[in-house]
């Protein structure tokens, strides 16, 4: 007896966990999505707070390392606490070429969650700007949230697309091997990976965005944080920019990236029809 869900066992579960989504009330969507998004972006604010200053002792790969090892507490309180999350539901296509869900249902979803976990994302991001940590160690950790902002909207299109595929590949597999566990702790040691991966390699994630990015445009002309930004050029660092530089390109690769490198891949081995199951 396996110990673990097999991935053909896993593709079935998450048809039915499809039609549960779908069925979801707005209300439930609102809630669930803003519990999501509020996880993801503590989880972006921990990943700041730790690796500021760290590239300095043990060099950029361990900084990078230690960021998305701690950045994969979001996924952890989305999958255990319980959350809707935008990027893991574009799996929701899996129930949709299986013809459980309609087209409709799966639009509804993706957008009321995406709407909530924005939500979510700039009541946490308004919650570290009121508290003032960003203060902390000189105003570096401030600077460093302005800094990752405004690398992030001066992104060319195709390079945000092209992370933002790789972004939610790794999520949506986060997801997938979290759903093979049948213990917590198993589960937090099969979401851990993909997660510390995505962000290691500096790949681009739309909701960790709706943190990142809000929390550097409020940020960037505090005269406390001037000293630390001295020479950082922020004259992109907009609204605007964030939607259309950033949020646009990366949300677009990120359904690309969970929805056919996982959802579809994964429904053509072991759930379309021609495939014979074992």
């Amino acid at each position: 007896m396996n110990h673990y869900n097999t991935p053909a066992e896993i593709s079935t579960m998450l048809l039915t966990t499809a039609e549960n989504k779908a069925n979801l009330s707005i209300r439930d969507m609102s809630v669930l999505g803003i519990l999501a998004g509020a996880y993801v972006a503590l989880a972006g604010n921990l990943s700041v707070v730790v690796a500021t200053g760290v590239s300095q002792h043990l060099g950029a790969g361990l900084s990078k390392f230690l960021s998305g090892s701690v950045f994969s507490l979001g996924l952890i309180l989305v999958v255990i606490a319980g959350g809707e999350l935008f990027t893991g539901n574009v799996l929701m296509i899996m129930g949709l070429l299986s013809k459980r869900i309609s087209t409709g249902q799966m639009v509804r979803n993706w957008t009321v969650v995406y709407l909530a976990n924005f939500v979510g994302s700039l009541i946490v991001a308004a919650l570290v700007y009121l508290s003032g940590l960003w203060q902390s160690e000189g105003g570096q950790i401030g600077a460093r949230f302005v800094m990752n902002a405004q690398a992030k909207v001066s992104l060319p299109f195709v390079v945000a697309l092209t992370r933002g595929i790789l972004a939610n590949w790794l999520v949506c597999l986060g997801v997938w091997l979290g759903m093979a566990a049948r213990d917590v702790v198993s589960k937090i040691l099969a979401i851990y990976f993909p997660i510390m991966a995505f962000v290691t390699c500096g790949f681009e994630h739309s909701i960790a965005n709706h943190f990142a990015i809000p929390i550097g445009i409020a940020l960037k002309n505090q005269p406390v944080l001037q000293e630390a930004l001295a020479g950082t050029q922020v004259a992109q660092l907009t609204w605007s920019n964030f939607i259309i530089a950033n949020l646009i390109p990366v949300t677009i690769g990120n359904i690309i990236g969970g929805a056919f490198f996982v959802g579809i891949m994964y429904w053509l081995a072991y759930q379309a029809p021609s495939k014979s199951k074992p």
